[in-house]
């Protein structure tokens, strides 16, 4: 197996034992926003099972409206924060480390959630030309950003290891970057990125004033949006900068670059179909670590396996060809993990036939 994939890798002081990230994913099983004894379970078992670093699921910030699902964490409140603080505390003990993503839906629709929070966002649309929710104020924006900054040293606090901020997908965050649910005309929007990624660059500030300058912090951006399967923010490499760069200014170490499969190439007209893919773009751009993250592991991409398409193990070995070349520098596994906390292990030792497939069934219960 891949010397690269098992080295350690280290960024803002912390040490990774090995390349494999667990990537964040929604499991929704915290009534009330209080992650509990089940939840810190399944983090330590991914833990013991020898992922390198550990992003939780995406888990509210102070604001009404920052979670669609009631069964999604919270990261405020003393019980949630409580919860928290055990599920740190186990993942440690498992030998791991851990992140929480901060997160803030927006004007994301939960089609399965029938009594919905009011819903806030840049400009109150779900998607150019539907209208959900309310459009942000001034004050709204200013109280988003401090609760960022403060849920970043709540995280801090209970002895967490690093940050991620998920500013991917069409989430709140993301819906300030797209020009299509952000027609603001304040100092929130405008005609270029740059103005449109103020709101994230000024979450970041905050965010490392909270936590100080040696805390990790990662952020986690994708071109696509649940919205917009295909939509592109930046179509050249230029344009690419003038979105991350700021976001690196302000004080992010870690750049998470989702896409739906992580082997296809970001800028196919420049570097051809085995050209580099979005975090090697990102960082040859911008030279800071990346995270890749796209079906790693299993046929299929990942928004057809949630939707009920069966996905079976699946070779990883162009991934560590691109990874021993250090186009990116660590891998985000996402369902893999979920049904087989034991998936970095089993690579490790090339134990390949004993990896699982992936069903949607899966995602009914915490193994």
């Amino acid at each position: 197996m891949s010397n690269t994939l098992f080295s350690p890798f280290s960024f803002k002081g912390l040490t990774l034992p090995n390349r494999i990230v667990m990537a964040p994913m929604t499991r929704s099983f915290s009534p009330d926003g209080v992650p509990g004894e089940n939840v810190a379970a399944y983090y330590r078992r991914r833990a013991e099972g020898g992922v390198g670093l550990i992003i939780t699921e995406g888990t509210g910030i102070d604001r009404t409206g920052s979670t669609n699902d009631p069964n999604v964490p919270h990261f405020y409140g003393e019980a949630a924060l409580a919860g928290w603080g055990e599920v740190v505390r186990e993942t440690h003990a498992g030998g791991g480390l851990i992140a929480p993503q901060l997160w803030h839906v927006g004007a994301a629709i939960n089609h399965l959630n029938p009594n919905p929070p009011e819903a806030e966002s840049p400009s109150g649309l779900f998607k150019p030309g539907k209208p959900y929710g309310h459009a942000m104020t001034d004050a709204d924006v200013a109280d988003c950003i401090t609760a960022f900054a403060k849920a970043a040293a709540d995280a801090k606090r209970l002895g967490f290891d690093a940050i991620e901020l998920h500013g991917a997908h069409g989430y709140l965050i993301d819906q300030f970057f797209w020009e299509g649910t952000n027609q603001r005309t304040d100092r929130w929007g405008g005609g270029t990125i740059a103005e449109r990624g103020r709101f994230a660059a000024e979450i970041l500030k905050a965010v490392r004033a909270a936590v100080g300058p040696e805390f990790p912090v990662i952020i986690r951006v994708s071109q696509w949006k649940q919205q917009a399967y295909d939509f592109k923010i930046a179509k050249t490499p230029d344009q690419l900068v003038e979105w991350l760069g700021p976001l690196v200014e302000a004080g992010a170490d870690v750049l998470h670059c989702s896409q739906r499969r992580f082997w296809e190439p970001e800028f196919p007209d420049l570097d051809g179909e085995q050209g580099l893919n979005f975090a090697g773009w990102t960082k040859k751009l911008l030279g800071v670590p990346t995270i890749t993250v796209g079906s790693v592991g299993l046929t299929g991409e990942f928004i057809a396996g949630f939707g009920g398409e069966k996905s079976q193990p699946a070779s990883i070995d162009a991934l560590l060809e691109r990874l021993d070349k250090g186009e990116f520098d660590m891998v985000g596994v996402g369902r893999a993990l979920i049904v087989d906390p034991d998936w970095a292990e089993k690579v490790r030792e090339s134990r390949m036939d004993e990896l699982q497939p992936f069903e949607r069934t899966a995602l009914g219960s915490l193994v």
